[in-house]
C-alpha cells in the first residue's frame, strides 16, 4: 500500500448524509456461514479494462467490463445495476488495517490494533491473531457475497513490510494472505492480491488476479509477470506518472492499466 484513500472519509460522510449507509453488520459468526457457492467463481484473464472508484457518487456509465468499488458503502442495488450492464464487480475491503469509520470498527479489540498506517483513523492489524481476525473478516466476506459481488480486493496485505507495531514476519503474511484468499473462495468469490510484490511467487497460486498501485513509478511492473504467465489479470493504476510514460510497458506486459486521481473518484485515463 503506497497510496491510500483519505477520501474514504468523505465517502462515508456523504453516504451517511444521504441516509443510505449500511447498518452495522451482524456479529461475526462461524466461518463458512455464508451460502454455498452456486457456480464456478470468476477467473479474470489478462487484459480487461476496469474502473476503480472509491469516492464520490458512483458513476455506473463507464464502459468497461470490470468495476472495483467500496464494499461497505456500495449497495446491493448498485451491484445489481452494474451486473445488468454486464459488468463484473469487485468488493474493496481493508483486511490488513483497521478503519475507525467502518460499521464494525468497535468489534476489533485494542490488542490487535497497531501503529497508524499513515492515514487518519487507520491502524495496522496484528495479522498473527487469526483467532480474532478470521471471524471478523469472514463476516465482511459474507457482506460482499450477500450484496452480489463477484470478487474481493483485500487491501493492506503487506503489513510485514511496514512498521506496524508488531514483529510480523514474511511467514505471518503468507499465512494471513492465504487465509483471506480461502475466505473469499469459500464464498464463491474471486480474490486479488493487492501489491505485496515480493511474495507474488509464493501467492500467485492462491489468488485469482492482482491489483497494483504505482509499479511503473517504482520500476517494479515486471514482478507482476507471474500472474500474467498464469493467465490471471493484473489491474494496475498510476497516480503521478503520465500515461505516455507507462502505457507502452503496460501493454507489453499485458497489464490492465490506467491513471487515476489519488481520491479514486470517477476520473480515469485508460492506456
Amino acid at each position: 500500500m503506497r497510496a491510500r484513500r483519505a477520501a474514504l472519509w468523505a465517502v462515508l460522510f456523504l453516504f451517511l448524509a444521504a441516509g443510505c449507509a449500511d447498518a452495522p453488520g451482524p456479529a461475526p459468526g462461524p466461518t463458512g456461514s455464508a451460502p454455498a457457492p452456486t457456480g464456478p467463481r470468476w477467473q479474470p484473464r489478462p487484459g480487461p479494462a476496469w474502473q476503480w472508484q472509491l469516492s464520490g457518487e458512483l458513476d455506473l456509465s463507464v464502459d468497461v467490463p470490470v468495476y472495483d468499488v467500496d464494499g461497505h458503502t456500495t449497495s446491493a442495488e448498485k451491484v445489481a445495476a452494474l451486473h445488468a450492464k454486464g459488468r463484473k464487480v469487485i468488493c474493496y475491503l481493508s483486511t490488513g488495517a483497521w478503519e475507525e469509520f467502518r460499521p464494525d470498527a468497535d468489534r476489533f479489540p485494542q490488542e490487535v490494533l497497531g501503529r497508524s498506517n499513515g492515514w487518519e483513523g487507520e491502524r495496522w492489524l496484528d495479522i498473527r491473531r487469526t483467532d480474532v481476525l478470521e471471524p471478523l473478516m469472514a463476516a465482511r466476506m459474507d457482506m460482499c457475497r450477500e450484496k452480489g459481488f463477484d470478487a474481493v480486493e483485500p487491501d493492506n496485505m503487506d503489513g510485514y513490510d511496514n512498521r506496524t507495531g508488531f514483529p510480523l514476519t514474511a511467514a505471518d503474511q503468507l499465512r494471513y494472505n492465504r487465509l483471506i484468499a480461502r475466505l473469499a473462495h469459500d464464498r464463491g468469490m474471486a480474490v486479488g492480491l493487492k501489491n505485496d510484490l515480493d511474495q507474488i511467487p509464493e501467492l500467485v497460486g492462491d489468488f485469482d488476479f492482482a491489483v497494483n498501485e504505482q509499479c511503473a513509478e517504482y520500476h517494479e511492473c515486471a514482478k507482476l509477470s507471474p500472474f500474467i504467465e498464469a493467465d490471471k489479470a493484473v489491474f494496475h493504476v498510476e497516480y503521478e506518472v503520465p500515461t505516455s510514460r507507462f502505457c507502452a510497458e503496460a501493454r507489453a506486459l499485458r497489464l490492465s492499466s490506467m491513471r487515476k486521481n489519488y481520491e479514486l473518484d470517477e476520473w480515469r485515463e485508460q492506456c
